[in-house]
C-alpha cells in the first residue's frame, strides 16, 4: 500500500514494541486503542537482580508470534486490515530492539504494507493521546518520561514534529536507582514496587537524603538535568553507618526518605520547566508514574504551580505497543511518508528523531 492510498482520517496501525524486557503488540484506530498486549520477562530477569539484554532478547522472540495473535483476535481485526505497521527503532537494548524491527520489516513485506520506524520516548507522549477521559492533547507541553532506562524532560511543541529534550539524566536512571537501593535494603526486583510498598509505612523525613543537581551552583548549567548515583550511594553510606554502629536499619523509614528525594527532585525540575516556558501542561510517563509518591508529589505541585496535569493509565505508562502504534497513526494523520525498510535499530536514537526514515 502507498502512502497516498493510505486511510489518514482513522489508520489502523500496529505497534511492536521491544526495547526492553516487554513485549508490546498494540493496534489503534486513529485515536482509539483496540489492543494492548504486554508479554513480560521480568520473572526471567528477577533471578539476576535487573535486566539481561541477552535474556531479554530471547524472551521477546519466544513471546512475539502469541502476544501478536493474541492482539490481533482481541481487536477483532486481520492483519490484512491494517493500514501499517509501527516500531520503536530506539532508544533501547540493541538486541531486544532488533527482534521488534526484525520482525515489523517481515509483516510490512509480507502484507505489503507501510512501515514507520518511530521513537521509544515520543511514544510515551503519544500514549496520553489514547486517554479516554475526553480531554484532548494540547500542545506545548512539558513531558516528564522517567523509567528505569531512561528519566527525561521534554518540550513538546508538536508530537510528530517538534521535540526538543531539555534535559535528561547524567549517570543512573530514577528506575534503576530504584532498583539498586531496593538491592542494598535486601529487597525483590524489580525495585520500585518494593520500595513504594514499604515506604508507605515509614516516616519520609525521618532521613534528609540529598537531592542531586538542585543546587544553585548546579542548576545554572545542569537545570533540567537529573543525577541519582549521589542519592544512591548516599543512601548506601547511611545503611552501612547504621550497621557498623550495631544499629537496627529502620528499612521503612529509609526506603519513604529515598522516594521522597527521588520524587522531590523529579517533579521540582518538572514544574521549573513549565514556569520557565511559560507551559501550564505537564506529562507524565514512563513505569516509574506507577510509584504512588510521586503521582501524589505531582498533583500536589502541579496544583500549586496552577499547571495541568496529565498521567495516562498505568497500563500505557509502562513500555507498550500501544503507544508506538499511536506514534504512528499521528504520523500518518500528518501526512508524514512511510519509513524505507533501510533502517535499523539505534540503541541510542536521539528523541528529537521522532521518525526514523
Amino acid at each position: 500500500m502507498s502512502a497516498g492510498t493510505l486511510n489518514r482520517d482513522a489508520p489502523l496501525v500496529l505497534g511492536i514494541e521491544t526495547s526492553c524486557d516487554e513485549t508490546g503488540i498494540g493496534i489503534v484506530r486513529g485515536r482509539t486503542l483496540l489492543s494492548n498486549t504486554i508479554a513480560s520477562s521480568m520473572e526471567e530477569h528477577a533471578r539476576y537482580g535487573g535486566v539481561v539484554p541477552e535474556v531479554a532478547a530471547r524472551a521477546h522472540l519466544e513471546a512475539l508470534v502469541p502476544a501478536l495473535t493474541s492482539a490481533v483476535a482481541e481487536a477483532g481485526i486481520t492483519l490484512d486490515d491494517l493500514d501499517a505497521i509501527a516500531v520503536t527503532s530506539g532508544p533501547g537494548l540493541s538486541g531486544a530492539l532488533m527482534v521488534g524491527v526484525g520482525a515489523a520489516k517481515a509483516l510490512a513485506v509480507a502484507l505489503d504494507k507501510p512501515i514507520y520506524a518511530v521513537n521509544h520516548l515520543v511514544g510515551h507522549v503519544g500514549a496520553d493521546i489514547l486517554d479516554e477521559s475526553g480531554t484532548p492533547f494540547e500542545y506545548p507541553t512539558i513531558a516528564l518520561l522517567v523509567s528505569g532506562g531512561h528519566t527525561s524532560l521534554l518540550l513538546v511543541r508538536d508530537l510528530v514534529g517538534d521535540v526538543e529534550l531539555l534535559g535528561e539524566t547524567i549517570d543512573d536512571a530514577a528506575g534503576e536507582a530504584f532498583d539498586k537501593v531496593a538491592r542494598l535494603l535486601g529487597l525483590a526486583y524489580p525495585g520500585g514496587p518494593e520500595i513504594d510498598r514499604l515506604a508507605a509505612l515509614g516516616d519520609p523525613k525521618a532521613i534528609r537524603f540529598p537531592r542531586g543537581l538542585t543546587l544553585p551552583k548546579d542548576m545554572a548549567k545542569h537545570r533540567y538535568d537529573f543525577s541519582f548515583s549521589g542519592l544512591k550511594t548516599s543512601v548506601a553510606r547511611w545503611v552501612e553507618k547504621q550497621e557498623d554502629l550495631g544499629n537496627e536499619v529502620p528499612v521503612a523509614d529509609v526506603a519513604a526518605s529515598f522516594r521522597e528525594a527521588v520524587a522531590d527532585v523529579l517533579l521540582t525540575k518538572a514544574i521549573a520547566a513549565c514556569v520557565d516556558y511559560n507551559v501550564p501542561r505537564l506529562l507524565l510517563g514512563g513505569g516509574v508514574v506507577a510509584n504512588a509518591r510521586v503521582r501524589s508529589l505531582a498533583t500536589e505541585r502541579a496544583a500549586a504551580a496552577g499547571v495541568a496535569l496529565r498521567i495516562p493509565p498505568l497500563s500505557l505508562c509502562t513500555d507498550n505497543g500501544a503507544m508506538i502504534a499511536e506514534l504512528g497513526a499521528q504520523l500518518i494523520m500528518a501526512g508524514h511518508a512511510p519509513s524505507t525498510l533501510d533502517f535499523s535499530a539505534d540503541s541510542t536514537l536521539p528523541v528529537t528523531e521522532i521518525q526514523v526514515r
